[in-house]
């Protein structure tokens, strides 16, 4: 099983004991581009203990799930970047957000009084530990320890985090850039007409520089799909926490409209995974040698 670059794999602590192991970094047989992929809510394994806590079946649970973006993403370490990706489920725990974005009202005890318990994503249900899934509906039987979720975010979020940090500066050393590409998904059920097929999200324009966006998003409307920035997905919290362009590290999240390549009801596969899975790959491909091209650029770092 393949582990980050110093090693870290997410085995320590009772939480992470559920997993073998918590997270895992695919590398490249040569490590030849800047740019990093990270998977964060593909994450599969639910174990038993989590189950038995939870008033609901482990298909309701996944409906919160990036199912198989994990999969859809692999083709592009053969471009030569690492791809990371998690194996506990964004319903046990979720990266995507600050360390301690905590709904008191989940757990049996205090929180800490540096957690953030104001946030609107703890309002919706959504902090680190997520209160709900699908549509607002409870996770658990009864509050949680306070000890578990810290457990939680000292196993399972600090050595992901670490490691995800450490692809990025090792990408920033190699090659004086780093692009880090954020790969989730989102569901279909929008209601609009013509429902985008991806979603790129910059914050506005404050992670990543322009040109990069442009050669993502060109790449995948030549491929016939429909792309929006920022809306409804500007980008989460490691899109802001890891986007710097002015210091040569960017961020894009790219959102992939669920019913192009899965059936969201069953959870499975549709024949229509494999060509989504070819056009990612040959946009990787698009945006590597984009970068190859503009390693030199002073511009680069200015944008």
């Amino acid at each position: 099983m393949a582990k980050g670059p110093d090693g870290l794999d997410g085995r320590d602590g009772a939480a992470a004991n559920d997993f073998f192991p918590a997270f895992e970094v695919i590398e490249p047989k040569t490590l030849a581009t800047p740019i990093v992929f990270n998977s964060p809510h593909s994450g599969a394994v639910y174990p038993a203990r989590f189950l038995a806590a939870s008033r609901l079946d482990a298909l309701t649970l996944r409906r919160s799930e990036d199912a198989f973006v994990d999969e859809l993403f692999t083709p592009c370490v053969e471009i030569g970047a690492p791809l990371m990706r998690a194996h506990f489920p964004r319903a046990y725990l979720d990266v995507n957000r600050e360390p301690f974005e905590l709904d008191p009202q989940m757990f049996d005890g205090r929180l800490p009084a540096y957690a953030n318990t104001r946030s609107l994503r703890v309002a919706g249900g959504l902090g680190t530990i997520p209160r709900v899934v699908g549509e607002a509906q409870p996770i658990y039987r009864a509050p949680l320890p306070v000890v578990e979720a810290l457990g939680r975010i000292s196993q399972l979020y600090r050595p992901y985090h670490e490691t995800l940090r450490l692809l990025v500066e090792r990408a920033a050393q190699w090659f004086g850039l780093a692009v880090l590409i954020d790969c989730h998904s989102m569901p279909s059920g929008s209601g609009e007409a013509l429902a985008p097929d991806f979603v790129i999200g910059d914050r506005f324009g404050a992670s990543c520089a322009p040109h990069i966006v442009e050669t993502i998003e060109r790449a995948l409307q030549g491929a016939g799909y429909r792309v929006r920035r920022n809306k409804p997905y500007a980008g989460g919290f490691i899109t802001e926490h890891y986007g710097a362009p002015s210091q040569a590290r960017h961020v894009v999240q790219i959102e992939i409209n669920r019913a192009l390549y899965m059936n969201e009801k069953t959870m499975v596969k549709r024949e229509a995974f494999e060509p989504v899975r070819e056009d990612l790959a040959a946009m990787a491909m698009n945006l590597a040698r984009r970068l190859a091209q503009d390693a030199q650029s002073p511009r680069l770092a200015a944008e």
